[in-house]
């Protein structure tokens, strides 16, 4: 009898234990199971700078500059601009060969003693020579410019300019001539083209007629209307449309 119970003894602490054991372990497990925290969610719209190659810029060698343009190129020019009705504009460039042949025809002092100017022409409506102009003015400069604003105060008017220089007895060297410049006009014109009125009359014509009239019919009736029997080539038919209703 004292066995028996002693086994039963043994077989109920074994449960106990059993289910002491199984109940500790019960949440190490329950937390293996549980599965781990989704990842944040990536945005939508990748940045530049993620997908954008990675460039590397080489710095700047230490003392170098950028090269700057030179401020003359050893050519004989003269350019003459309209900047608005009543004002010119001229810049040029005068060679060490220009300058070499003056002093060889005129002496070696003669650069020295002279002094630089601008001749101003008006030469609107005649095509110029040199010496029939409508009229000239001139303009003394300094010796170091190279370019220079002219008020002429005369819209709708062509112009020409000399650089030359001014000699101690009174006579002008030309040294480079410009290109002719008009300068605009500071009023409405007083042209009018003729080519464009008769369109106005076409448009009224076609207000007459109802929605369907042929266009050859209708270029007839614009044509006896002016006085022309042949319309100008390049227009194309025009599309009447019916009256809208309200």
């Amino acid at each position: 009898m004292n066995f028996f119970v002693l086994i039963l003894s043994i077989i109920l602490a074994a449960i106990i234990i059993v289910f002491f054991f199984r109940t500790r372990r019960r949440p190490a497990r329950e937390e293996l199971n549980v599965s781990p925290p989704l990842p944040a969610r990536s945005p939508d719209a990748e940045f530049a700078a993620e997908i954008g190659p990675s460039v590397s810029v080489p710095p700047a060698p230490a003392g170098q500059t950028a090269p700057e343009l030179p401020r003359r190129y050893g050519e004989d020019r003269l350019v003459l601009l309209a900047r608005d009705p009543h004002w010119l504009f001229a810049y040029w460039e005068v060679s060490a060969t220009k300058q070499e042949e003056f002093q060889a025809r005129y002496g070696p002092e003669a650069w020295r003693t002279s002094r630089p100017v601008l001749r101003l022409y008006d030469v609107t409506g005649i095509k110029f020579e040199g010496y029939n102009a409508n009229s000239y003015v001139d303009i003394p400069i300094s010796e170091e410019a190279d370019n220079w604003y002219l008020e002429v105060g005369q819209p709708n008017r062509t112009f020409c300019v000399d650089l030359g220089r001014l000699l101690p007895t009174g006579e002008f060297v030309t040294l480079l001539r410009s290109n002719l410049a008009h300068t605009p006009r500071a009023a409405l014109s007083e042209l009018c083209d003729e080519e464009w009125m008769w369109l106005e009359g076409v448009y009224r014509s076609m207000l007459r007629y109802q929605f369907g009239i042929s266009s050859p019919l209708l270029f007839e009736e614009i044509a006896a209307r002016m006085g022309k029997e042949v319309i100008p080539v390049g227009i194309g038919s025009p599309v009447i449309l019916p009256p809208m209703r309200r």
